[in-house]
């Protein structure tokens, strides 16, 4: 086995018998560790590859005391920013509090109408979960609460089960039976550090769907913005738009129209005013709020709901009852709560972590992966018992929070005290409150989702991630919203089985004046080597990909020989596999190699190694690889190994 740069130093070729004779390991002779070293290696490259971090790093060398201490800390953060908290901190706290209060209540109590539940569960979703997360949740900036696309979610996997008004007792019960999956579920894979499933949906995925979802989640207020009574229960596009101009004659209330127009225009427009000037962002925050208020007094002093616009009507006054005895723990509901829960913790926490990750970055600190998912996982898990349902961070209500200046999860806190408060005695100011209003409140919400620029974005980057982009949101858009999201997993799995197997390779070239080898097609100016070929391999070989890159490089040489015996130069003697790429190959891909070796005996041709990294080369050598192909047949670079087979090229400086 030839390295040659020890070869050009000296003119000398050590071979690994030479590492024999002299009793000393080849691999160490290179600077390589020796076996038992590189196995001590090996073992830490693979805890470090599986997991990002290491949770027991703090603990080490620290007092029982201490240990005790950081232990409490991983599991309530509180316990460590609460140390440095002080009165500045919770003005900001207080004022953004305060701000995503008055969003979220009207926010809860239309997204409750999504879920097709009673609208105090939506107001108790926004008191006890986010408790529960400020003491929990390494998120500064994220607001705690029901969410437009996992409502929309929840609602319409429930309504498959039960009818959500011939059957609202099961419906409910089986709503906080998904709600206590959806917290196991992601409680469990934050202990077990399996966050890592959640980036298998890709990020153009998400845009589809989110995009879709919030297409959907605008034609379902159709019905209470037109005052449409007998509305369609399907999702799809077509089967609203049928519903919607079938009940055009009939169905449509002016007045309702009027009102919620009128205050979609105010709420649009208030969003368009804080986007322009950032400084008004408590305008956009408000509104909502202000826009039922000033809807619920109209309605209250024309009498409007005698006209035909339908209101809220009654919601129940008090906090959230128990609800542990209404979870469904045997029979087949339980099957269903927690297939129905599983799905949506998914997304719930696929949501959250995104937002958490985006304010984090903008602010300049870590937030926790798996802390967050062990904090929502418990707070949903809690909530379930507290008549709550499925709640996760809410991007429109954490972005006027971080606008409002909040300093910690203290603006949770602040948010449930007012919700509390709003449950305690303010209840039936709500009577009144026109559905249009609630509609406009949630279409004006849910614009946003509908992200066009990253979809133009996606298209230019990648046309790949734009079919599964287009795939989830015309999946949801034109079937449902489950079709959807199993389009957004399909395709984004199609996508990963699609790069491991079939992974990129590419001829190198030499650049002039240089040592150095470069994929021709990136470099035009790269010129190949006469009687040398050399391919690089641009990703770990395994069984799912061995026999594709196999096939391939075959195929370069193929190609490449008609090309020389068309111009008439001299024939492929060598054959250079560039393994720098390379991470990793199983045995599946050595035995690749030994028929790739194979081929190329018939075909006269030498099959050379360069640069395989310490895992690959302890795996060659363990299955006898290097005795096939010469001992003298893997080199440290491809500018050596080049140096040795095609010998009469002069070295450029």
């Amino acid at each position: 086995m030839v390295w040659s740069s020890m070869a050009h130093q000296d003119k000398r070729t050590f071979s690994s018998s030479d590492s024999q004779r002299q009793n000393v390991p080849y691999i160490h002779k290179v600077g390589i560790p020796p076996k038992q070293d590189l196995l001590k290696e090996i073992k830490t490259t693979v805890k470090e590859t599986f997991f990002s971090d290491d949770p027991l790093r703090p603990f080490k060398d620290q007092p029982k005391s201490r240990q005790v201490m950081l232990g409490l800390q991983a599991i309530f953060p509180i316990l460590e920013w609460g140390r440095n908290y002080n009165l500045k901190k919770f003005r900001g706290d207080l004022i953004a509090g305060l701000t995503i209060a008055s969003l979220c209540i009207p926010q809860d109590i239309g997204y409750s109408k999504l879920a097709n539940l009673p609208p105090q569960i939506g107001l108790y979703s926004s008191f006890v979960p986010p408790l529960i997360y400020a003491f929990m949740g390494s998120s500064r900036d994220i607001a705690i609460g029901p969410v437009a696309v996992v409502s929309l979610l929840l609602g319409t996997l429930l309504q498959n089960e039960y009818d959500p008004v011939k059957n609202a007792d099961e419906y409910r019960r089986l709503a906080f039976t998904a709600t206590f999956f959806a917290g196991i579920t992601q409680a469990t894979l934050g202990v077990l550090r399996l966050g890592f499933l959640i980036d298998f949906l890709s990020h153009a995925a998400v845009v589809g769907f989110m995009g879709g979802a919030a297409v959907t989640i605008g034609l379902q207020q159709l019905k209470g913005f037109l005052g449409i009574k007998h509305f369609t229960k399907k999702s799809d596009i077509v089967s609203v738009m049928k519903s919607v101009f079938g009940s055009v004659h009939h169905g449509w209330n002016w007045e309702t129209i009027v009102i919620g127009a009128s205050f979609l225009a105010l709420l649009l427009s208030a969003k368009y005013l804080a986007k322009k000037n950032k400084k008004l962002f408590w305008v956009s925050a408000i509104a909502p709020l202000i826009s039922v208020i000033l809807s619920t007094f109209f309605v209250y002093i024309t009498h409007a709901e005698k006209e035909g616009v339908a209101i809220v009507k009654h919601i129940e006054q008090g906090i959230n009852p128990p609800s542990v005895n209404e979870i469904y723990f045997s029979g087949e509901n339980l099957l269903k709560g927690f297939r129905i829960g599983i799905v949506a913790g998914m997304i719930a926490l696929t949501e959250a972590v995104a937002i958490g990750r985006t304010f984090a970055s903008m602010k300049d600190y870590q937030v926790d992966g798996n802390k967050e998912m062990i904090a929502l996982g418990t707070m949903n898990v809690v909530g379930s018992m507290t008549s709550c349902y499925v709640a996760t961070g809410s991007f429109s209500r954490s972005a006027v929070n971080y606008m409002a200046g909040c300093q910690t999860a203290v603006s949770n806190i602040v948010m449930s005290c007012v919700v509390f408060l709003t449950l305690k005695f303010l209840t039936p100011l709500f009577e009144y409150t026109p559905n249009a209003i609630l509609s406009s409140i949630i279409i004006s919400a849910v614009v946003g989702l509908v992200d066009y620029e990253a979809a133009i974005l996606i298209w230019k980057i990648d046309k790949f991630d734009f079919v599964a982009c287009m795939g989830a949101f015309l999946g949801v858009v034109f079937a449902s919203v489950e079709i959807g999201l199993l389009i957004a997993v399909t395709i984004s799995f199609a996508k990963i089985l699609l790069q491991v197997t079939r992974p990129r390779t590419a001829i190198l070239g030499k650049i002039p004046m240089t040592r150095v080898y470069r994929n021709i097609q990136q470099y035009p100016e790269a010129t190949k080597i006469p009687g040398v070929l050399i391919v690089r391999v641009d990703s770990a070989i395994y069984f799912s990909n061995s026999n594709y890159i196999k096939e391939r490089i075959l195929r370069w040489l193929t190609v490449e020989e008609e090309h020389l015996r068309a111009t008439y130069q001299p024939r492929v003697q060598f054959l250079i596999i560039e393994m720098s790429p390379v991470t990793d190959i199983d045995t599946s891909g050595i035995h690749a190699f030994e028929e790739l070796n194979s081929s190329l005996v018939k075909r006269d041709v030498q099959l050379v190694l360069a640069n395989p990294g310490r895992l690959v080369l302890d795996k060659l050598y363990a299955s006898g690889f290097p005795d096939m192909i010469g001992d003298n047949k893997i080199f440290l670079t491809v500018a050596d190994a080049v140096l040795t087979c095609s010998p009469k090229i002069p070295e450029e400086v």
